[in-house]
């Protein structure tokens, strides 16, 4: 039995629609934060999948996606330390009070 795109794919949409999820209800913004990683994670996976069934002789997917790896997480410690810095100067991380941060 070979394995088709299928398998990967409708985990990764499931990923991608949980992110989603996640990001839209979600009011703190560490949580904000992983959804919109386990979304970036997602598109990641879809990446390597279409590179692999559509142009297995080509190795673009996989770079393309160690490259997005590598932004992913730098991205991610640069909003960690932003969070961290209002979460200091606010003592809240919640995006509802976002207009009491400004002040």
């Amino acid at each position: 039995m070979e394995i088709t795109m299928i398998y990967y794919l409708v985990p990764a949409l499931v990923m991608f629609c949980c992110g989603v999820y996640g990001f839209i209800t979600r009011k703190n913004m560490i949580a904000m934060l992983i959804s919109l990683e386990l979304m970036l994670n997602a598109v990641d996976i879809n990446f390597v999948v279409f590179n692999r069934y559509l142009f297995p002789e080509h190795q673009e997917g996989m770079f393309f996606t160690l490259f997005a790896i590598a932004i992913a997480a730098a991205e991610t410690a640069l909003a960690i330390a932003i969070i961290i810095n209002l979460f200091r100067s606010a003592k809240n991380i919640d995006v509802a009070d976002l207009t009491k941060m400004k002040h």
